[in-house]
């Protein structure tokens, strides 16, 4: 079973290495990476070539934003699975890959997620949001609820089948995504519980109160554009426990099996 990774990236000579250093050091063999480059100019693309015969397949030019790159990630893939790591994140153990290639190969498993950890940019050690997906039922995406997207693998053909990203949003294509699979498909999906993906704390998102306003008012578009009735209201309650996940887990969390 291929599994293709996606990386896209930007101007990320600061985080681009670890990203591609945690897909390198998997112990599954049959990983294809897919590096979608926006045209860097900050020696982004100097590491990408150093790098250059491990890498699957990559392109370096302009696009037209995140979800436009990734789809580009989409077409060029050539595993049967695909999974998305962003330029900042990386892998949180060597075995992570090997974990979804063995639940994928059930045949009554489409798709698999699990927890995600958010650090402090400066220290990665150190957890500032813990992101697990235990919780989650694919009707919670009717109330603005989602399984942590970098941690979501499934197979290309429902890509095929489905579509890709909706390159007129800004920030929550991933969220209409995984309505259009989850909600609408009833992809069957298993929970990993297991800590799968290290991401940065920052983003679009995180940045701004108009980060959160833009991803909000996102979230209530996708839901409507696929049938779903959804407010300001229900979207809000789901920071309560946004906001209890803003703990300290001991460090060790870091480790995949935490």
């Amino acid at each position: 079973m291929k599994i293709s990774i996606i990386t896209v990236c930007y101007n990320s000579v600061a985080t681009i290495e670890q990203t591609l250093q945690s897909v390198f050091s998997q112990d599954y063999s049959d990983i294809e990476l897919v590096v979608v480059d926006g045209g860097s100019t900050d020696g982004t693309l100097e590491v990408l070539n150093k790098y250059e015969a491990q890498i699957g397949q990559m392109i370096s030019e302009p696009d037209d934003g995140i979800y436009h790159a990734m789809n580009k990630g989409l077409a060029m893939a050539t595993g049967s699975v695909i999974g998305i790591l962003n330029s900042d994140d990386f892998y949180t153990s060597d075995s992570i890959i090997s974990s979804v290639a063995k639940e994928l190969s059930y045949d009554e498993v489409d798709a698999v997620y699990g927890d995600v950890a958010i650090v402090n940019p400066k220290n990665t050690e150190r957890i500032v949001r813990y992101y697990s997906s235990k919780a989650f039922t694919p009707e919670g995406l009717a109330h603005g609820y989602m399984p942590a997207h970098p941690s979501f693998f499934t197979l290309k053909k429902y890509y095929h089948k489905r579509g890709g990203f909706k390159t007129d949003y800004a920030i929550a294509a991933d969220y209409e995504l995984l309505i259009r699979f989850l909600l609408k498909d009833k992809l069957r999906t298993k929970y990993m519980e297991l800590n799968m993906v290290t991401m940065r704390f920052g983003g679009r998102t995180s940045s701004s109160l108009w980060g959160y306003y833009i991803l909000n008012k996102e979230v209530i578009r996708a839901c409507a554009e696929n049938g779903i009735k959804i407010g300001w209201f229900t979207i809000l309650k789901k920071y309560y426990n946004k906001f209890r996940e803003l703990k300290r887990p001991s460090s060790n969390k870091l480790n995949a099996g935490g």
